[in-house]
């Protein structure tokens, strides 16, 4: 449990708690990731690709990457590739990276949870 409880919330937000039956936190923090991530999407915020460029590129590209099969699937349907020059797109490129932020979080819990260090 102590490996597939982080490897199933990052790629699925909240399910790591779901599959320990820890549904009140594993909901909230679905529901938190995915609105957070489809907000940010809807007012035109970008999706980092991977890169060797800027490390702020690089550092978005991991907040991105948080968000596990939401980023996966953003990604393989080219949603969130252009960059957008007005304030909500930068809005939204915020939001998409602290849900992916968020889920690391959520993972790490999951984990603790899994091992036993918090009940």
């Amino acid at each position: 449990m102590s490996v597939l409880a982080p490897a199933v919330g990052w790629l699925i937000p909240g399910a790591g708690h779901l599959i320990q039956r820890r549904w009140i936190r594993g909901l909230l923090l679905m529901a938190s990731v995915v609105i957070m991530f489809v907000l940010g999407l809807l007012m035109e915020g970008r999706v980092y690709s991977p890169n060797g460029g800027d490390i702020l590129d690089i550092l978005g590209f991991i907040g991105d990457l948080g968000a596990g099969g939401m980023y996966i699937v953003s990604r393989a349907v080219d949603l969130g590739h252009t960059v957008v020059p007005h304030a909500t797109a930068d809005y939204g490129t915020k939001f998409i990276i602290v849900s992916g932020l968020l889920n690391f979080i959520s993972v790490a819990d999951a984990y603790h949870i899994a091992i036993g260090k918090k009940p």
